[in-house]
């Protein structure tokens, strides 16, 4: 199967969210493949609709485990009676930075939106690593397909998948692959919102801030292997994947 042929297939298409992608068929441990629709990743799900509930339902997705904030998660709340919805909120800062940094020194580029996107993940690292050890111990506990989502699904998100692609043994290209896929697949669209403060911010700013680039996770993986000795020790020890738990995860994702 191509690359091409293999995005397609991974991506659901839903009318009320975008990003919603299988991660499944990646090559992990042992060319062991991760399984087919167990693991899936999104924007928000506030604007489904009933056909996409529908089809929700019919992949057996039962529980969702919500990355965004607690504003966020209001503004664009949902409580649907078929999903289980588990709050792990990671409070968004970047946008508030950039225009704390505006105020203080006048106009922004490009540039200081990439620089603000890597101190972002680097404190995802260094301040919520406990929301997503909480996800891999539903991971553990539970293997019925699940999805898990920020705002846009491609921060929090992004690197929530990262590190579950690199707990099952998938290649560090096939995970940079992945997470590049948002810049494909995310389209934004703003649903009953009140204004955003981010309008305030210069269009070329923001265009950096919704979307993702290597070096915001390369920013993150430098923090993961400066404060904890690599991916392999802080999964061990901030994800609480001890070797019986890393066998059992890849026992319910991988086939074989």
């Amino acid at each position: 199967m191509s690359t091409l042929q293999l995005d397609s297939s991974r991506v659901l298409t839903l009318q009320g969210a975008t990003n919603f992608r299988d991660l499944g068929g990646y090559i992990g441990h042992q060319g062991r493949p991760v399984v087919w629709g167990k693991l899936f990743r999104s924007e928000h799900l506030g604007g489904l609709t009933p056909p996409d509930l529908e089809h929700l339902s019919a992949l057996g997705v039962r529980r969702s485990f919500d990355f965004r904030g607690r504003q966020e998660s209001a503004l664009e709340a949902y409580d649907w009676p078929q999903i289980e919805r588990h709050p792990l909120p990671i409070e968004p800062t970047v946008v508030q930075r950039l225009q704390a940094q505006q105020l203080d020194s006048g106009p922004l580029s490009a540039d200081d939106a990439v620089l603000a996107m890597q101190d972002t993940y680097r404190d995802f690292v260094r301040q919520n690593s406990p929301r997503f050890a909480e996800l891999f111990e539903h991971l553990l506990n539970d293997d019925s397909p699940l999805v898990f989502h920020c705002t846009a699904g491609k921060d929090r998100t992004g690197l929530a998948a990262v590190l579950i692609l690199h707990a099952l043994g998938v290649s560090m290209a096939s995970i940079q692959t992945d997470y590049l896929l948002t810049n494909q697949y995310y389209k934004r669209v703003e649903r009953n919102a009140p204004p955003a403060p981010s309008r305030s911010l210069p269009s070329e700013v923001m265009a950096v801030v919704w979307q993702v680039q290597p070096a915001f996770l390369q920013a993150a993986l430098e923090v993961i292997e400066a404060d904890h000795g690599g991916l392999a020790s802080y999964l061990a020890h901030q994800m609480g994947l001890s070797p019986a738990a890393l066998l059992a995860l890849r026992a319910r994702y991988l086939v074989g």
